[in-house]
């Protein structure tokens, strides 16, 4: 992935960390329809906010423009806050100080807000499954995000979940995939720094999560599928980590999204501290779209950036993400923005729903 400077992701990020965490217990049983404050079941929701990088010491600018632009949802896609620390005493104060953030307060007691995490709020850079306060973390991450204390996730082993809004015709479904605690290894090329080496057959869910994902889709009623994914999976030709840093797995979750059967199913994903739409033909039976919305705080400097999934520009700025659902539509539409610190547009792009549908549906 792009680092930003040393500022943003601190020095115990570069360390190789070593240890296994203990695995706790899997929930693979579809989860019930959200009912968090901000919204219900019956008021479907029409405007998505989302994005990622977002260091805690850095200015904020954008949380007034989101509120401004009255989302149902707010969803955290990654690097939520820039730890990068065995300390959990640390963290806590880290994602603490994130909380007192006057924008960022505001928006939690007007939307409601869900999220997964990534590699620098996980723990260190690069970190995956080896990391040794997974466990420890996830705590602190789940307290972040106000699950609260006697909710089933906090015996599940990663952060995924599943969330369902809004009444059966107009129904979203929002799943965050966990791409850290489950990951096996990856190597980076100690010549460049920045190029990875596959691990060809290496794993990014694990088991677990793959049962659950398949059956929180093969469950679903919704006719929007929001997948989030903090890093990319569509987009394969940059030198970060991706998905496609793990061919194998990589492949099986665009199976798993194939096989499920199910419509508008959509890829939203950060990390890059670029953002762009991507759209892969042979992914799926229908074209399966990725949405990237990075950074929050920082952004990569204005670059070419080859991507052959690549649907308009590329943008290098302050930014979040916003899906939008016009349900008056005939067809439904879906309309994706990327919008900086003004709220001005950035990049946008409509699509009809009626292109998102199985052969079946």
């Amino acid at each position: 992935m792009y680092e930003p400077p040393m500022s943003w992701t601190h020095f115990a990020g570069a360390l190789l960390l070593l240890g296994w965490g203990l695995v706790g217990l899997g929930c693979t049983g579809p989860e019930e329809p959200s009912s968090t404050a901000g919204g219900d079941a019956a008021t479907p929701i029409t405007r998505i906010a989302f994005g990622s990088c977002n260091d805690q010491t850095a200015s904020q600018p954008l949380w007034d423009p989101i509120r401004a632009a009255d989302p149902d949802l707010w969803v955290w896609m990654g690097d939520n806050v820039y730890a990068d620390t065995l300390n959990m005493t640390a963290l806590d104060s880290i994602y603490a100080r994130q909380n007192r953030r006057p924008g960022y307060r505001a928006l939690r007691e007007s939307t409601r807000v869900i999220g997964t995490w990534d590699d620098h709020d996980y723990g260190a850079n690069d970190a995956g499954r080896s990391y040794p306060k997974r466990d420890r973390s996830q705590e602190h991450f789940l307290d972040f995000i106000g699950v609260p204390e006697d909710h089933p996730r906090r015996e599940r082993a990663g952060v995924y979940s599943a969330h369902t809004y809004g009444p059966p015709g107009r129904r979203v479904k929002v799943i965050l995939l966990d791409t850290r605690y489950h990951r096996d290894p990856i190597t980076r090329d100690p010549i460049s720094g920045q190029r990875y080496f596959p691990n060809e057959e290496g794993d990014i869910l694990g088991e677990t999560q793959w049962t659950w994902l398949k059956d929180e889709l093969r469950s679903s009623t919704a006719q929007v599928h929001l997948i989030g994914t903090s890093i990319q999976a569509v987009s394969s030709q940059h030198p970060w980590e991706k998905w496609a840093n793990f061919p194998q797995a990589r492949a099986r979750l665009f199976r798993v999204i194939n096989d499920a059967d199910v419509p508008g199913a959509v890829l939203l994903s950060g990390d890059r501290h670029i953002s762009e739409i991507s759209r892969h033909d042979e992914a799926a039976e229908y074209p399966l779209y990725e949405f990237t919305s990075s950074g929050l705080t920082h952004h990569a400097p204005m670059h070419e950036e080859a991507n052959r999934h690549r649907v308009g520009s590329l943008v290098a700025a302050l930014n979040y993400g916003l899906v939008t659902i016009d349900w008056a539509a005939d067809p439904v539409t879906l309309r994706f923005e990327v919008r900086g610190t003004d709220n001005e547009t950035l990049l946008d792009h409509t699509l009809s729903l009626s292109d998102l549908q199985p052969s079946s549906g």
